[in-house]
């Protein structure tokens, strides 16, 4: 089976082909931590982590990277905010940011580099640019010239024209160029996050972080670039620019790979809108299996439309699934061999809509069979084949006992409503359904608690 991917910088679908094919690199780029990740930011995590499981699944070896920015404006503005540290805001977030993610069955990356540890290797990066002609300084500034590389552009495929008038180029007087982009900017000491360098007391550009990381975690080439779409210009396109032109043209990263933009509710998530979610949020509606189900369902260079009836139907469809493997638990599973057309849906550009289709597939073959061997056989074949992207990892009861308890919580809900309301047929009715599942209600001074009968 042979990997197929869409290349961002040649625009086209490809065969996946490593530098050295018994080590695939891949570089991510991840959260700028001073707050809860949203939906956003779990999208390209979801993507990236089943391509990773995929890749480890053909190759010997694989080194993923996805680096965390503990360095940025807005987290020197929300540390002053909420009156604390820079180091203990950004301590803090990542911690946040591990805890959601892995709620969205996300592997840990084999590195995690901190933007603040490698600000050694951003400024020999900068003195090779000013060495070779391609920065300059301005005003405690360092900037690329983008004049300086000929082929500036490639990935976004943006005319001079775009590239100037672009709403993400900064306009300043010190630039010889609109384009030109900030690799070191001064800072104040006040900031409480700025570092000595040859340049003077500062701190490094956005773009610059992920070059210096990358080439210090997977060398000066290497095989996957991914992120978002919104990080094509100026971000992927910038950091292109620098590496090459710091190692006279080499290049960077051979496949760049971009999943779509995300929208809630069919426009652009804003909090002004009231349609803003962050994953922390959206896990107290389902379990983190049906918001990874859902990022998953659509492909990932597709927009992908977020609703919270959505997220209720693949927490349905779990729920099916998991059912299915209830019926069979006395039944050992024979084998753990991914299904054959589900693997060549992912290995044709990571297309999880068409493997999802499969295990639908699979689920009603399982609940189907009648023979013990084939049913031991569909359940290990669902199960290799769920688990290659990160789904169906709890055990059914379970997972069904707590969509249970959800339920009956709902119920009690439901019921003190209903007496508020002085609905109390209503309330009766609901305890007496509840008493026909072997659910007793116990009032009290604190509330409504429940045991089973």
């Amino acid at each position: 089976m042979t990997l197929h991917i869409h290349n961002t910088l040649t625009r086209q679908k490809e065969v996946f082909e490593p530098l050295d094919p018994s080590h695939v690199r891949m570089y991510v780029c991840g959260p700028t931590v001073y707050d809860w990740a949203h939906i956003g930011n779990a999208r390209p995590v979801v993507v990236f982590d089943t391509l990773y499981r995929l890749l480890k699944r053909h190759y010997p070896k694989v080194t993923y990277v996805r680096n965390i920015t503990d360095v940025d404006d807005k987290i020197i503005a929300r540390a002053k905010e909420s009156n604390i540290s820079i180091k203990e805001l950004t301590l803090k977030t990542t911690e946040m940011f591990h805890q959601d993610m892995g709620k969205l069955n996300a592997l840990h990356p084999d590195f995690e580099p901190r933007a603040t540890d490698y600000i050694g290797p951003m400024i020999a990066l900068i003195e090779k640019l000013l060495a070779a002609g391609h920065a300059y300084e301005a005003e405690g500034h360092v900037l690329f010239s983008v004049p300086s590389m000929a082929d500036y552009g490639q990935l976004s495929r943006l005319s001079r024209k775009d590239l100037v008038a672009g709403a993400r180029v900064e306009v300043a007087p010190y630039k010889k160029d609109p384009a030109d982009f900030v690799l070191w900017k001064p800072a104040s000491e006040k900031d409480g996050q700025g570092w000595d360098s040859p340049f003077g007391f500062g701190r490094p550009g956005w773009h610059i972080e992920c070059s210096a990381m990358a080439e210090d975690r997977l060398g000066e080439t290497f095989d996957i670039h991914g992120g978002g779409l919104d990080l094509i210009f100026p971000h992927h396109e910038n950091e292109i620019a620098q590496s090459r032109c710091a190692h006279n043209g080499k290049p960077f990263a051979r496949y760049w790979v971009h999943n779509g933009f995300l929208v809630v509710n069919g426009e652009k998530m804003s909090k002004s809108l009231g349609n803003f979610y962050t994953v922390h949020e959206l896990l107290e509606h389902a379990p983190g299996e049906a918001l990874r189900l859902s990022l998953l369902g659509t492909h990932y260079r597709q927009p992908y439309d977020f609703t919270l009836e959505g997220l209720a139907q693949n927490k349905a469809t779990l729920d099916k699934w998991y059912s299915a493997l209830r019926q069979v638990k006395d039944i050992k599973a024979e084998s753990s061999i991914v299904d054959e057309a589900f693997e060549e849906a992912l290995l044709d550009d990571l297309n999880t809509p068409l493997a999802i289709s499969r295990l639908h597939e699979l689920v009603r073959l399982l609940n189907s069979a009648e023979d013990e061997k084939e049913k031991a056989q569909l359940k290990a074949c669902l199960l290799a084949s769920a688990n290659a992207m990160g789904l169906l990892q709890q055990d059914p009861e379970l997972w069904l006992q707590g969509q249970a308890d959800e339920a009956i919580e709902s119920q009690i809900n439901a019921r003190l409503e209903a007496r508020k309301a002085r609905n109390f047929a209503k309330a009766d009715e609901i305890r007496d359904a509840l008493a026909a599942q072997g659910i007793i209600l116990e009032d009290n001074a604190q509330g409504t608690t429940w045991r089973r009968m």
